[in-house]
């Protein structure tokens, strides 16, 4: 329980290194995860130290030059009806103004944005890979196994921040890992100490109250 209420998107880490070794203890008990017929439907790029340096230079290269890459999926839907509207509405709202970018502050914004394709200066970087045959039950699968790797990286006093945002570089990351044609990377991970002292990382995002979403039904 402590895990799971101590869990949240840092977007701040300290340059602390992470070993290797707590890296693959964490992986190795995530993989326990349920996946449906046991398909385990995952791989896993982990990624640190010079290569993570030169693939962040590569997308901040991008940025500089403009260079846009088409997403393979909608990381929201097209047109988000509420209460999911509001909801990713207030959280936006409330991070930029932690840290003081005003509300038509684009370039703030985009500025806040590019730090995604730095890992937040995390030192560990982790992408997950699916073979494209793979339906929306194995996207359920995976996202256990990433709750798992977030949650065990509490236990190791280190945070996660989850990143569906280099969904945006599928061909320059594609490219980074050699996957194969029938590989399609899915999202990112950002692994490291928090910074304790960054503003950004006092964000606490709501929750809906169980009335909200949750039904009862043949209790007394």
């Amino acid at each position: 329980m402590q895990a799971i209420r101590s869990r949240k998107s840092v977007r701040q880490f300290t340059d602390q290194k992470v070993p290797k070794e707590i890296v693959y203890e964490i992986l190795e008990h995530a993989k326990w995860a349920p996946s449906g017929g046991n398909l385990q439907p995952w791989t896993v790029h982990v990624v640190s130290g010079e290569e993570l340096r030169k693939l962040v230079s590569s997308v901040q290269n991008n940025l500089l030059e403009m260079k846009d890459e088409t997403p393979e999926y909608n990381v929201y839907p097209p047109d988000l009806k509420d209460p999911y509207r509001t909801r990713r509405r207030v959280v936006g709202q409330a991070l930029y103004e932690l840290i003081g970018v005003p509300r038509k502050d684009t370039a703030g914004k985009l500025r806040q944005l590019a730090k995604n394709f730095e890992f937040f200066g995390a030192p560990v970087g982790l992408f997950f890979v699916m073979d494209r045959q793979m339906e929306i039950g194995q996207y359920a699968d995976l996202g256990m196994f990433m709750q798992n790797i977030m949650l065990l990286a509490r236990s190791n006093g280190l945070h996660t921040c989850p990143q569906e945002a280099w969904a945006r570089w599928p061909e320059t990351v594609s490219r980074f890992l050699n996957l194969q044609e029938h590989e399609m990377m899915f999202c990112g991970m950002a692994l490291g100490y928090m910074d304790e002292s960054a503003k950004i990382n006092e964000l606490q995002s709501e929750r809906a109250s169980l009335e909200d979403f949750v039904n009862w039904r043949g209790f007394e």
